[in-house]
């Protein structure tokens, strides 16, 4: 499997901490949906050795979990 880089995950981190820092007006339910695809999308590229499908895919399949998770909160 290949692995991807150690700048290419770096890079990742630092635009999901710069995005989300942005964040502060959303409701919980929105922070969760945001936070959810965030996590989908490096899990997807991760599983898939940096795919852009596995990358979508995993940033849709995230942010639907982000979004359930988020409409309990209150």
């Amino acid at each position: 499997m290949n692995k991807l880089p150690q700048r290419t995950l770096a890079a990742l981190a630092l635009v999901s901490a710069l995005a989300l820092g942005a964040c502060s007006s959303m409701s919980e339910r929105d922070k969760a949906t945001a936070i959810g695809a965030g996590v989908g999308a490096v899990g997807g590229a991760v599983l898939t050795g940096g795919s852009a499908l596995g990358t979508v895919g995993g940033a849709a399949v995230g942010g639907v979990v982000g979004n359930q998770v988020g409409k309990d909160r209150k």
